[in-house]
């Protein structure tokens, strides 16, 4: 994965795209932090974990830009997410999420909303990266609620 984003910042650097290149930079710079701090290098999906973070981040940064008004940020914000997830494994479709829960209630039987936790920690697993996990966690609420 480190090797794609290297290979793809000298492309865009090439190609004069500089949106491209400042957010494969800021990937780039996030993943060489983590490795510092923890003294190592990372995974293939230590670091989808870090491009899923930073999308999460510029995610909540839009929300703030539309109470401020603020177009021209939330679209720059929005190419800047298009491009990080470009390096997302593929994502699951809402019926594909709404199965692995379903398979995840079938095996928990869960009573109350307090099972929440049995239940994130047996399909984290197969949604991590995958999926919105601020979706899955409503999906389930919902789910929970009708028990």
């Amino acid at each position: 994965m480190k090797e794609k984003l290297q290979k793809d910042m000298i492309e865009s650097m090439k190609e004069h795209n500089k949106k491209k290149t400042d957010t494969i930079k800021s990937i780039k710079a996030a993943v060489q932090m983590e490795e510092i701090n923890l003294k190592r290098e990372l995974t293939d999906e230590e670091v989808i974990s870090i491009i899923t973070k930073q999308i999460k981040m510029r995610k909540d940064a839009i929300n703030d830009f539309e109470k401020a008004g603020r177009s021209d940020l939330i679209s720059s914000y929005n190419e800047e997410i298009n491009i990080l997830n470009e390096y997302l494994p593929k994502q699951l479709t809402d019926d594909e999420i709404n199965r692995i829960i379903d398979e995840a209630f079938n095996v928990i039987k869960p009573t109350s909303n307090a099972d929440i936790g049995k239940i994130m920690k047996e399909i984290l697993p197969k949604l991590k990266n995958r999926a919105d996990m601020g979706k899955v966690n409503i999906i389930i609420k919902n789910k929970l609620s009708k028990l």
